[in-house]
């Protein structure tokens, strides 16, 4: 916090003698209350750093963590195992600070992003990020919840999400600084697979033939994604491990000849 409010980097606070001025005190004992009361560090920065850059947040949205980067590193592989130069159209459903549909942008640069969040503020800060790493012009930026202000035309060839998959009942019982993350974007309801039961459902009429799908889940939801996912219309189906060697990530494909 401290190498934060002097702008220096970190190491320099333990080998440099500086003095500090009052008003960068006072700030800086705000900055303890606050992480005193288990305020999440990042939301008191205003910044957190995602594929090494970094991002503007707050309390808007969800800190971005590890297993999203995951979920992004194993969704570029599979498509650039399929095509190298990837120009497609992409949806971020739940972008939140943007992080996914902004690294996606920068990874696909012959892609187009559609963001979609519920919260206004949260597309605000997401719009913010994208100007800093200046994929603007390959993001477009929508208000609704979910699928409900798109329209349902098979028109993406990828569609990738972090949906809140944790059970209404755990999160009281997580670390503290969890309650300072809008509980919008955690809850999943009674089981933490309410939104896997939506995509299931609905995200089949948006995808191109062939297009594919990848969404981040819960250490012990693998099987119920699964079984939510198979039948005639999903081919494809895959979990991959995050870096922890638990099930983190579920793929799904439609059919090119569908």
């Amino acid at each position: 916090m401290l190498a934060h409010l002097l702008r220096v980097p970190r190491a320099e606070v333990f080998f440099t003698e500086k003095v500090i001025l009052p008003e960068t005190v006072t700030v800086f004992e705000g900055f303890i209350s606050r992480r005193l009361q288990r305020e999440p560090l990042s939301y008191i920065l205003g910044e957190h750093e995602f594929w090494s850059l970094p991002f503007k947040v707050n309390s808007d949205v969800l800190i971005p963590r590890p297993e999203t980067e995951n979920l992004i590193e194993i969704c570029l592989q599979v498509v650039r195992a399929g095509d190298e130069k990837f120009c497609g159209h992409i949806l971020d459903l739940g972008t939140g600070s943007g992080v996914i549909a902004i690294v996606l942008a920068k990874e696909l640069p012959g892609g187009s992003v559609v963001a979609v969040d519920l919260s206004y503020p949260a597309l605000c800060l997401a719009r913010k990020n994208s100007k800093t790493h200046q994929v603007i012009k390959q993001l477009s930026f929508v208000q609704s919840d979910w699928l409900g202000g798109l329209v349902t035309k098979p028109v993406f060839d990828l569609v990738v999400t972090n949906p809140p998959y944790i059970e209404h009942d755990v999160l009281s019982t997580l670390q503290p600084e969890i309650s300072f993350e809008p509980q919008l974007a955690l809850d999943g309801g009674s089981r933490g697979i309410e939104m896997f039961q939506y995509f299931g459902r609905h995200i089949f009429s948006i995808l191109k033939p062939g297009g594919w799908f990848f969404m981040e889940i819960g250490a012990d939801q693998a099987e119920s994604v699964i079984q939510l996912f198979s039948g005639e219309k999903f081919v494809n189906l895959n979990i991959f491990d995050d870096y922890a060697g638990l099930p983190r990530v579920f793929q799904a494909r439609k059919p090119r000849n569908l």
